[in-house]
């Protein structure tokens, strides 16, 4: 068993007839993406569930390093800030950018807005750094 991307990923897999098939694009120093959630994806009536909020701002954070500099990360912490809720069939952005970074550790930043520049969600992440080779070594002896 290999690490790698089998294109299902429940975010950003193509091939996962169940996900959300986020499109990243990096834009600067940063990593941007929109998704509009339906109603499937709802905690109270019309309100989008936060953790699909927190599901996109761990993606967007984690796949900053790996589509910018071909560089791996896993997150290794959390941390999300609900602000505001988000109507079902609102568009919402998604950034992220690198707040620091020291060995294979790296600190990310992450916020959901509104079209309008309306902040609803803020995050914060510890990211480690993956060497492909080791894992796959840890994975076959599995």
């Amino acid at each position: 068993m290999a690490w790698q991307d089998d294109h299902f990923c429940f975010a950003c897999g193509d091939k996962n007839p169940d996900g959300l098939k986020l499109d990243f694009k990096v834009e600067g120093e940063k990593l941007i993406v929109e998704y509009t959630f339906p109603k499937k994806f709802q905690g109270y009536a019309n309100v989008v569930h936060g953790g699909m909020l927190s599901l996109v701002l761990d993606e967007v954070m984690v796949n900053l390093p790996w589509k910018k500099y071909d560089t791996p990360v896993v997150s290794a912490e959390l941390n999300i800030r609900l602000k505001k809720p988000v109507k079902v069939g609102q568009k919402v952005i998604f950034s992220s950018w690198i707040e620091k970074e020291k060995g294979s550790l790296v600190i990310m930043n992450g916020k959901a807005e509104l079209e309008n520049g309306e902040v609803v969600a803020t995050a914060s992440a510890k990211c480690l750094k993956v060497d492909l080779e080791t894992i796959d070594r840890e994975l076959s002896k599995r």
